[in-house]
């Protein structure tokens, strides 16, 4: 995608997207408080909507299809447990002591989009996910410190790759990061690796979502048969942490800060 069809956006449109990314970080801190083992995925789904709506928002995922898509995705929320990455369907399923779950959701308010997504445990976890869990989210923190207007892209990922691998985790390759705004997803492509001072140049009043997923295991994934959900070859756990940030003069404002 290439740097023409990045888009910047206007002061009014940033304050709209403010406002947007506050609202998305407090509802994802409701959801991710109630998770606990017995609750179902199910449940953390329907709050999420209730409060979306409650606000005067939309939910930014349901419904959405993007191009490729075999089917539009049906929930507000992204409910990935263990072994799945990310887009996992929230179902009438219980989560379980000792699971991790990634917690995925996007906002449409005013027409604007902000996107957001945090892995938290399920009761007591055992060391290997407790450390799973800290090392994406160090990693997306590491990431975000090397947005500034006039830096390639390429050290976002850079950054993120040389923090992960020194755990001897694995980085997902096929997905990646993205620009947010005006639609859920726009150029440009924000990988989770890459080679420093390479890619396109970030520019003030661009916003970007970075979002490391990092895998216990090996890198590969793959699609489950409900056409959505993202899976680990191997069957390892993986993590997978978000925010939506504006790339200013000196540095990246985080839109959709974390909720605790």
């Amino acid at each position: 995608m290439g740097e023409s069809k990045i888009t910047i956006k206007k002061p009014a449109d940033i304050k709209i997207l403010r406002e947007g990314g506050k609202r998305l970080s407090y509802i994802l801190g409701q959801v991710a408080n109630i998770v606990r083992p017995g609750i179902k995925q199910t449940e953390l789904n329907e709050l999420a909507e209730k409060l979306i709506f409650e606000g005067g928002d939309k939910p930014a995922f349901k419904n959405y299809r993007p191009h490729g898509a075999k089917i539009a995705f049906p929930s507000a929320l992204c409910v990935s447990v263990n072994d799945e990455v990310v887009h996992g369907i929230p179902v009438d399923t219980e989560l379980l002591e000792g699971d991790i779950v990634s917690l995925d959701i996007g906002l449409e308010h005013k027409g604007l989009f902000t996107d957001m997504s945090i892995t938290v445990p399920v009761g007591n976890i055992d060391d290997g996910a407790k450390k799973l869990i800290e090392v994406t989210k160090k990693s997306l923190e590491i990431g975000i410190k090397e947005v500034r207007d006039g830096a390639k892209i390429g050290n976002i990922g850079y950054a993120i790759e040389k923090f992960v691998k020194q755990y001897g985790f694995g980085i997902v390759r096929e997905l990646a990061g993205h620009g947010v705004g005006y639609s859920i997803h726009e150029p440009p492509y924000v990988p989770n690796f890459g080679k420093k001072n390479a890619g396109l140049t970030l520019k003030e009043g661009m916003v970007i979502a970075i979002e490391p997923m990092v895998n216990e295991g090996g890198d590969h994934i793959y699609e489950a048969p409900d056409k959505w959900t993202i899976k680990t070859k191997d069957g390892t756990r993986s993590a997978h942490f978000e925010k939506t940030v504006l790339i200013t003069k000196n540095g990246a404002e985080v839109l959709t800060p974390f909720p605790f």
